[in-house]
């Protein structure tokens, strides 16, 4: 190998690290209210996705990200935007490194999403959309956020105080009040199965 080579150029590229994978690279972006089973799901499909299919994954939910990459985020609406930006940022990188990476987050507005499936790729970019009654949420509410916020102590908390805007057409749903956490996770394989993800 010759040392004239443009250290600006990267010489692995994405089709290469894919080639030692059993898998295509995405990012599966789980989104809904608070206790609708976003991390929960998306830990059982990692689950999965590791122990079955031997697929190289990473999943980042608030635990990782909120507590390093954007300790310096609050909640107002500006922050909640570039939380989204920055985790579209780096789940671009997830993808281009051949894995398939999880996120759960709110990412409670609409256009935060289309923003994040543009940096990421549409093509690479599985929205999904766990839907689950107000109602179901606040009964799973294991912290009592949903009752802090009720009584004012919580400003800005989507679904009370503040809006969640539904996905108009992602790519799957998952109706996490009807249906237990291993049947949504199956559904979630299945998907990625039939669209080529997994092989």
């Amino acid at each position: 190998m010759t040392w004239e080579i443009n250290p600006h150029q990267h010489l692995v590229r994405q089709v290469d690290r894919t080639a030692l994978n059993t898998h295509q690279p995405a990012c599966l972006w789980f989104t809904g209210l608070s206790g609708s089973g976003k991390s929960t799901i998306a830990n059982a499909v990692e689950l999965r996705l590791n122990r079955e299919f031997q697929a190289h994954t990473y999943l980042l939910d608030g635990d990782n990200v909120r507590n390093g990459l954007n300790k310096d985020l609050g909640f107002t609406l500006p922050d909640r935007v570039e939380n989204i930006r920055r985790l579209g940022e780096v789940a671009r990188l997830f993808v281009d490194a051949g894995l398939i990476v999880l996120t759960a987050f709110i990412s409670p507005l609409r256009a935060d999403r289309e923003r994040a499936r543009q940096i990421i790729h549409p093509g690479k970019f599985v929205e999904i959309y766990v839907e689950c009654p107000l109602e179901i949420c606040e009964q799973r509410d294991p912290k009592g956020l949903y009752q802090k916020a009720r009584q004012g102590l919580i400003p800005d908390f989507t679904g009370i105080s503040s809006p969640y805007e539904p996905p108009i057409s992602p790519e799957l749903i998952l109706h996490s009040g009807q249906f237990p956490v291993d049947d949504c996770a199956q559904m979630v394989t299945a998907y990625l199965i039939e669209q080529g993800i997994l092989g």
